[in-house]
């Protein structure tokens, strides 16, 4: 499983997510940025910087 925590992001944010695949990740984390951060533009390198925070579920204990 594969997991994002917001606040890795967006400090302060307790939301995170979890899916089998990095893309099911994004796209939930950019419909988060969206909805609860009020971003209207999703530039490259926010999908980048999401990305770059993915971990595996399993490694983090």
């Amino acid at each position: 499983m594969r997991l994002f925590e917001c606040g890795t992001l967006v400090p302060g944010c307790d939301w995170h997510t979890r899916a089998n695949d990095d893309s099911e990740v994004v796209r939930r984390a950019v419909e988060h940025m969206r909805n609860t951060h009020g971003e209207t533009i999703i530039r490259e390198n926010m999908v980048d910087n999401i990305k770059a925070r993915i971990r595996d579920e399993a490694s983090v204990a």
